[in-house]
């Protein structure tokens, strides 16, 4: 089988499996989200005017005065929780080929934008603090989804769903679960099968909306839910 052969087989052969619908535009968050990602929340005043925004865990003091891309603000409380009647909220915004992770503070309709970060920069940080050592590794890239790419061993053939072994499909069902916290996912395996040592040769893709990846536990279960292949 020639080269162009092998890949036109891997193409028409490589098992997808898709959780139907979009990347979900935002989603709510709780207060130690905000925490865990590295940031405080803070009240005090913005250009002259009493808001609400974010900075980085510790980097702030009360009462502290800076200036940040023009703008002058005072710390004037470092907050513990959320302040009443608000929540938290937060989407992804690509700008020129760059994700941005944007949180707001909501009461009714009032909206205070409180970060615009970019994301993958965030994201990362959160995984390396809670030791989610293979979403570490295997993130490839940060838009609106993140994509994950886990492979081992020489290329061939991808086997059938039905030639899978148990760990293959235990995989499987933990991504459908994990999609399913997720409200959206896509991934592809190709199994190639063992080689001489008799570990597993794959490949494997997957996409996960971005802003999902913030919440802790959904992050805990795509890392198990990797570490089930060899590295």
């Amino acid at each position: 089988m020639s080269v162009v052969e092998l890949r036109e087989y891997q193409v028409l052969n490589t098992l997808v499996f898709e959780t139907l619908g979009q990347p979900e535009k935002e989603r709510e968050f709780k207060f130690k989200e905000l925490k865990r990602w590295g940031f405080d929340l803070i009240f005090g005043k913005k250009g002259g005017r009493e808001t609400y925004f974010t900075a980085e865990i510790d980097k702030r003091r009360v009462g502290e005065r800076f200036v940040e891309n023009g703008i002058e603000y005072e710390v004037v409380e470092i907050l513990k929780d959320l302040p009443k009647n608000k929540k938290l909220f937060a989407h992804i915004e690509s700008y020129n080929g760059r994700a941005y992770i944007v949180a707001q503070l909501r009461e009714n309709e009032e909206n205070i934008e409180i970060l615009r970060v970019p994301a993958g920069f965030v994201v990362l940080s959160f995984f390396r603090k809670n030791k989610l050592n293979q979403l570490v590794a295997h993130m490839r890239n940060v838009g609106i989804c993140i994509e994950f790419v886990k492979q081992r061993g020489q290329e061939g053939k991808p086997v059938p769903y039905e030639e899978l072994p148990s760990v293959a499909r235990k995989f499987l069902r933990t991504v459908k679960d994990v999609e399913k916290d997720a409200g959206f996912g896509r991934v592809a395996l190709a199994y190639y099968g063992e080689d001489k040592e008799m570990k597993p040769r794959y490949r494997i893709s997957w996409l996960l909306p971005t802003i999902a990846m913030f919440d802790l536990e959904i992050a805990q279960k795509a890392d198990k839910a990797l570490a089930m292949f060899v590295g």
